[in-house]
């Protein structure tokens, strides 16, 4: 892995950045590669399933709330 690769990782859960040998990598059986900058990310990911646009504390934060259409 090139070293411009390996500084190009963010966190699947909240967005920041993760430097080299930093992280938790979580490799699927599709092959697709999540990494997470710590156990708080990995736990509400995984564990508890939570949607990190509705964490603050993430990048991914909406504000307003997410718009659910309805079928």
């Amino acid at each position: 892995m090139s070293k411009t690769a390996s500084s190009l990782r963010n966190c699947v859960f909240c967005g920041q950045h993760i430097s080299p040998a930093h992280g938790i990598m979580l490799v699927k059986n599709d092959g697709s590669i999540q990494w997470t900058c710590s156990n708080k990310c990995k736990k509400n990911q995984r564990k508890l399933k939570r949607d990190p646009r509705k964490m603050k504390w993430t990048n991914k934060y909406v504000k307003g709330g997410i718009k659910i259409s309805k079928t």
